[in-house]
């Protein structure tokens, strides 16, 4: 029955995969859209059409703008000052995990060669604590030598976190068995877990051809004096750790990284065209100290179309990410599911590992639209839907949840594409709530 299944299962995602393959990479060819180029964009062979509103940052106003004309009304601008690719800023978010956050944040794009051969590299530091007592330290950085030669991406996190959890996969009803019902939770009712975690994740990718990279790394993901709000220890992670032989109190995943990229994006911050795509093996070793073996494939694919010659920043964006237990177990904490993505951002209207299982199928879709002529002001409106699973009566699949919103992008630096960005984001079980971040979701 389990070997049944378990082809069932693959069967849905090569199936799931193939037409997401004729929607990304089939379809926009035989669309030939015409696209534009910009100052921070890598140009290619193909023949780009220039927009002098695009091209030249000086016709855009951002936040510096603004408090140049507030602070310094009489000064006059200088339309060929280059303006810095650092960021400054406080370091504010807003969404249903985390509550309101305040902090300190930098971000910085720069590129380490020539634009026409070389993308933008980025870095972000921050600070923060938020009023639900989340208390986070982290840098990140995606760092593309001269020619694209190399590509470093990594991260270091040390967080003190209160973690909501509504139980595993999509079950709808009670099994009437006691351990099995409260590790599902069909009702979604949140339990909060406070644990401190430790993480370090670094990758370097090799260009082997035109913009594919082969790469590996490690990870260690280390979570410490993890308590929960329940009595009696009837709690999902209590459940599924004694289940499957973990300590509930604390655990680790620490292993290899094994991946493949494929990259044609024109920017990492705000693309406007282009690809990108990342696949993946995690192997949690018990040798590097991780708490069990297991091995999980992650697959991220995300494409981009721009659909203005004269205003590029109209876009439809397309986004998959995926998370597949091959083998093994991982701790309760770090299974997949929604907003675990590596930039934490997926399934806007949900709550951190709202749903979560053994695997992960997301996908989402974004319209990109310029409201103000200076690109001061621009809108998205967004669409996603998720599946997961568990041992017993969730399959991946079988069972769908779906959030949508709109929200607002305010320019914050011309000169690497960051926004800032608030949305408002509506889903099931009366989930819902304000996500405001920097830069785009994906």
């Amino acid at each position: 029955m389990k070997k049944q299944l378990l082809k069932l299962d693959i069967f849905n995602i090569v199936t799931a995969y193939l037409a997401l393959f004729f929607i990304t990479f089939i379809s926009p060819t035989q669309a030939q859209v015409t696209l534009v180029s910009d100052s921070s964009r890598v140009e290619s062979q193909s023949n780009y059409v220039q927009h002098k509103i695009d091209s030249n940052s000086t016709y855009q106003y951002d936040i510096s703008d603004l408090f140049r004309n507030i602070f310094h009304p009489k000064k006059e601008r200088n339309p060929y000052k280059k303006r810095s690719g650092i960021t400054l800023m406080p370091g504010i978010a807003l969404n249903p995990t985390i509550g309101a956050q305040i902090g300190i944040k930098g971000v910085a794009g720069i590129v380490l060669g020539d634009k026409a051969n070389t993308m933008m590299s980025t870095a972000a530091s921050t600070a923060s604590i938020t009023t639900k007592g989340i208390m986070v330290f982290y840098v990140s950085h995606n760092i593309y030598t001269k020619e694209n030669k190399w590509n470093i991406q990594g991260g270091w996190a040390i967080v003190k976190m209160v973690n909501p959890d509504a139980g595993l996969g999509m079950t709808k009803t009670f099994s009437g068995q006691s351990d099995d019902d409260i590790l599902t939770n069909p009702d979604k009712n949140l339990f909060v877990y406070k644990y401190t975690s430790f993480s370090i994740n670094e990758k370097l990718y090799k260009r082997v051809s035109d913009n594919l990279f082969l790469g590996a790394g490690f990870a260690f993901d280390i979570r410490k004096n993890i308590t929960a709000s329940t009595e009696n220890n009837d709690n999902p992670n209590y459940v599924y750790s004694q289940r499957y032989g973990f300590n509930p109190e604390k655990y680790n995943s620490n292993g290899l990284l094994f991946n493949v990229q494929y990259m044609t994006r024109d920017n990492p911050n705000r693309a406007y065209k282009g690809i990108y795509s990342d696949i993946g093996i995690r192997m949690n070793q018990e040798w590097m100290g991780s708490s069990k073996n297991a091995i999980q494939l992650t697959t991220d694919f995300r494409k981009y179309f721009s659909l203005s010659e004269e205003n590029p920043e109209h876009v439809l964006a397309f986004w998959n990410y995926g998370s597949y237990r091959i083998s093994g177990r991982l701790p309760y904490l770090d299974l997949p599911g929604t907003a675990k993505d590596n930039s934490l951002r997926s399934g806007r209207g949900y709550t951190l590992g709202f749903f979560k299982g053994l695997s992960y199928f997301y996908n989402e879709a974004e319209y990109r639209f310029p409201i103000l002529r200076n690109k001061f002001i621009s809108g998205a409106t967004f669409f996603n839907i998720q599946s997961t699973n568990n041992d017993m009566d969730s399959k991946l699949f079988k069972s769908w949840r779906a959030a949508g919103g709109a929200g607002l992008r305010i320019l914050f630096n011309k000169a690497t594409r960051t926004n800032l960005c608030i949305d408002y984001a509506i889903g099931g079980y009366h989930q819902r709530g304000v996500f405001l971040g920097l830069n785009e979701t994906f």
